[in-house]
C-alpha cells in the first residue's frame, strides 16, 4: 500500500489544515478572552482547552499526511 500523497488528496489536506489551524487559532482567542473577563465558568473553559488540543492533535496527524517521515 503507498503512502504517498496524491495531488487532489495533497489539496484537500491543505484545506482541512488550514480549516483546523483557524478553529484552533479561534479557540485560542475565545479561550484568552474567557479567562481576561474572570470568566466563572471553569467547566466552559475546560471545554475549550480539550477541543484545542484534539485540533492539536488532528493538525499533527494532517501534518504527517503531508510530510511523511524519509527513513534515509
Amino acid at each position: 500500500m503507498s503512502s504517498e500523497v496524491t495531488k487532489p488528496d495533497e489539496v484537500a489536506l491543505r484545506a482541512k489544515l488550514a480549516e483546523l489551524t483557524q478553529e484552533h487559532r479561534d479557540l485560542d482567542n475565545a479561550i484568552a478572552a474567557l479567562t481576561e473577563a474572570g470568566a466563572r465558568d471553569q467547566l466552559q473553559i475546560t471545554r475549550l482547552k480539550k477541543r484545542k488540543l484534539h485540533l492539536k492533535d488532528e493538525i499533527s496527524r494532517v501534518n504527517d499526511r503531508l510530510l511523511p517521515d524519509i527513513i534515509a
